[in-house]
């Protein structure tokens, strides 16, 4: 993620920030320029960006539950590109479920500008039937005879557990799964994966994937059986950037496109706050600024790893577990180019 300057005072300002808290301004993401400003009151719900004479903009529909700081021009959708991905949300009027789900907006907020980075296609359900996403939250509550939904993809439609934006639940469940990492962003860029390998898939593509990651065709209900009654091959790690990849190739991709997610966000972050491990490679200063628009692959995880190293080290030194859990063997460094060469032909950026 990047770092943001209220244009009032110079104060940074971060992401999901509604209030710069220096000069009290307003603040308001703007999606089409990939930009949190500050804002100039018009009278009523209108805002304008400050020092820019341009149309003026609202807040999304869902600022008034505190769950959006996104703008959307006057006169257009209610709803900003990432909410009206939307079709399933908890109940609002109950408080508990009304944070979880302020949670996981923030988590899925962050999803949308990474993909919007990128440069892939992000339409809603609601506008492309067939071939749009859309994001269901739900909660044990809501479903048949009080039955924990499961959290996955189909046809479009991402369904996440609402429980998972309880920090202790996820925790118990991240123990009992004997997952390294578990969190919310996780989740949404896990699933997202799935998504994006129905729309890459051709006959081409698919060949190279087979290639590289197995036969996708072998039963998919099976596979997820023994692997949770056998667990990974005792190799796991020399083929696979996770445990739970090694059960199918749908989840080998998936894994592999989230770990793709984490390390070009990471890598803006480190950039945004200048970052810099010791014996840093000369590839990494090749890089520029903006990992989201690095072409060769190479230089990016010549980057990546020693960046790893050192917020592990970090984390180690406040006694917390390592940030990045993950050793990745060279079957999995490609894997990942393949994603990352996937993302290049497919960007509009």
């Amino acid at each position: 993620m990047k770092l943001f300057e209220c244009q009032g005072c110079g104060q940074i300002v971060y992401f999901e920030n509604t209030r710069c808290e220096r000069c009290g301004r307003s603040l308001g993401y703007l999606p089409e320029d990939e930009t949190l400003t500050a804002l100039e009151p018009q009278g009523g719900e209108l805002w304008q960006p400050l020092g820019r004479q341009v149309a003026n903009y609202r807040y999304c529909a869902n600022s008034a539950h505190n769950a959006c700081n996104w703008l959307v021009p006057d006169g257009g959708d209610a709803f900003c590109l990432a909410c009206k991905l939307n079709r399933t949300i908890p109940n609002l009027a109950d408080p508990e479920r009304a944070d979880r789900w302020r949670q996981l907006e923030l988590g899925k907020r962050r999803l949308v500008y990474s993909l919007l980075r990128l440069g892939l296609p992000v339409r809603p359900k609601s506008e492309d039937p067939a071939g749009g996403l859309a994001f269901e939250f739900l909660d044990a509550s809501g479903q048949p005879n009080g039955q924990i939904p499961t959290t996955g993809h189909k046809d479009g439609v991402v369904t996440i557990d609402a429980a998972e934006a309880d920090p202790a639940e996820r925790e118990q469940r991240r123990s009992s799964m004997r997952e390294p990492l578990r969190t919310i962003a996780g989740h949404f860029r896990h699933e997202i994966g799935h998504y994006y390998w129905e729309m890459f898939r051709n006959d081409q593509w698919l060949a190279d994937f087979r290639a590289l990651f197995g036969d996708e065709t072998r039963d998919y209900g099976q596979a997820l059986q023994a692997h949770y009654q056998n667990g990974p091959p005792p190799n796991w790690r020399d083929q696979f950037v996770s445990a739970y990849a090694s059960s199918h190739p749908w989840e080998d991709w998936a894994e592999t496109w989230a770990h793709y997610l984490h390390i070009v966000d990471t890598m803006e972050t480190a950039y945004a706050f200048g970052v810099q491990p010791k014996d840093w490679p000369v590839a990494a200063a090749e890089l520029g600024s903006d990992p989201y628009d690095v072409q060769d692959f190479d230089s990016l995880i010549e980057a990546w790893l020693p960046l790893t190293y050192a917020v592990n080290s970090l984390n180690r030194s406040m006694g917390q577990p390592d940030l990045y859990p993950f050793v990745l063997s060279k079957t999995a460094v490609d894997k990942l180019r393949f994603v990352h060469d996937s993302v290049r032909r497919n960007s509009s950026a």
